[in-house]
Order: C-alpha cells, then sequence, then structure tokens
C-alpha cells in the first residue's frame, strides 16, 4: 500500500523570553494511503502542533512533510491553500464553521472555492448524510454542538478529500453526542475512501482507528497497531 503522507525529522521551535521552546523533536512517521490512524499524548505534548503542520496550516522549522506527493515545506501559504483545498478535509475541535454563513452555506464554501458545478445539490447530498437535511437554512448559533460538528463533518467531505485530519472531533460534545459523530466520522471515511488521521485524548476513539502514533514532550514515543488493524 501507497503512502499518502511522509513525515521526515519534522521539528518545530519557538522563542520564547530568549529560549528556543522545542514543540516537536525530529517526528518521522509515514501513513498509508485508506487507512485510520490517531495521534494521542497528553496535553502539551505537541500533537495538534503536528497536525497542523501535517496539514500544511503551518510551516516546521526544519524536516519535511509529504503530502500525496506534494512536499508541504516547499510551498507558499497560496501553495499550500490550494493543496488543502485540493486534498484535504479538516475537522476541529470547536467546529470553525462561518457564523454568517447557513448550514448549507457552510458546506458550499469548499465547492465554491474549487470551481465546481452544482454545488447546492452537492451539499444537500452531503446535510442529508449527516442527518441534518432539514437544517441547512439555519444559522451555527441556532445548531446544537453535535448539529454544528455535523455540519463541520459534512464541509470536511464535501470536496472529496483524499486524507481526513480531525482535531479533538468530540472534544466539545458529551458522550452520547460524541458516539454518533464517531460513527459517521468512519462511516463517511469508508465510503469515501479517505485515509483518516485523528488527535484525541478519547482512547476509546483511537482504539477504533487502525493504529495509534503516541507523542509526548515532542518526541514520537511508541507507534502501535491496534485490535482493529
Amino acid at each position: 500500500m501507497d503512502n499518502i503522507l511522509n513525515i521526515t525529522n519534522l521539528s518545530k521551535t519557538y522563542q520564547s523570553a530568549g529560549r528556543v521552546l522545542t514543540v516537536l523533536d525530529h517526528i518521522n512517521f509515514s501513513v498509508a494511503t485508506g487507512s485510520t490512524n490517531a495521534i494521542v499524548g497528553p496535553s502539551g505534548s505537541g500533537k495538534t502542533t503536528l497536525l497542523g503542520l501535517c496539514a500544511g496550516l503551518d510551516r516546521s522549522t526544519s524536516g519535511s512533510v509529504e503530502l500525496n506527493g506534494i512536499n508541504m515545506s516547499n510551498l507558499t501559504e497560496d501553495q499550500r491553500a490550494q493543496v488543502r483545498n485540493q486534498h484535504i478535509g479538516f475537522i476541529f475541535q470547536n467546529f470553525q464553521l462561518l457564523p454568517t454563513l447557513t448550514a448549507l452555506e457552510n458546506v458550499m464554501v469548499p465547492l465554491e472555492l474549487r470551481g465546481e458545478k452544482n454545488i447546492k445539490a452537492r451539499a444537500l447530498d452531503l446535510l442529508d448524510k449527516v442527518g441534518l437535511s432539514e437544517r441547512g437554512h439555519h444559522y451555527p448559533l441556532q445548531l446544537s454542538g453535535g448539529e454544528q460538528q455535523r455540519v463541520s463533518l459534512a464541509r470536511a467531505f464535501s470536496n472529496a478529500p483524499k486524507i481526513l485530519f480531525a482535531d479533538e472531533p468530540t472534544g466539545n460534545l458529551d458522550a452520547e453526542t460524541s458516539d454518533k459523530v464517531i460513527k459517521l466520522i468512519f462511516d463517511l471515511n469508508k465510503e469515501a475512501g479517505t485515509t483518516l488521521v485523528v488527535v484525541t485524548h478519547d482512547l476509546e476513539l483511537a482504539a477504533k482507528t487502525q493504529r495509534i502514533i503516541r507523542i509526548k514532550g515532542g518526541k514520537l514515543i511508541a507507534d502501535d497497531k491496534t485490535i482493529n488493524a
């Protein structure tokens, strides 16, 4: 199986009060196309920073990120944004929906940026898949947390991404709603054949993936297959 993501000697440092703060320290791993993966670790371990670098939301201090054969480290911000729009879906803990747009319009945004046709029909189909076809005209503030996350999930799949990054997708949800969102993530991921990389504190969620990557203090400390592998 080919790799869709290759991380090589990836490091991220910041200057803080005249000192160098190392957030990630020479991380190395690859992600197989079509696989499901979890990144876990204690708060402050660098896992969200790692996810952001993998998705091209930030630049590394050193090392490289190769996504779908593209070296992200050599790209400008505009070029990375284009790669994200063409290849990547992203789910955030705090949903990141545009408050002035309806649920339907939020799902349509990536399709509009790609210049695709019949975008309303595709967005409505995705809202139907997440059980919100009748809520498309509602604004984010009119939706519950679980509904907002389902809208963000529909939006993440709207551009048929090759890889989906999820940053604590159940972090702001209650247990019952979390279970529903997790099922949707895996169902949609399987249907679309998308690679999944999720950062989570939820070990039950992590155990549903084929692989768990553990980091601590900015270092990769373990790389385990789960019972579902």
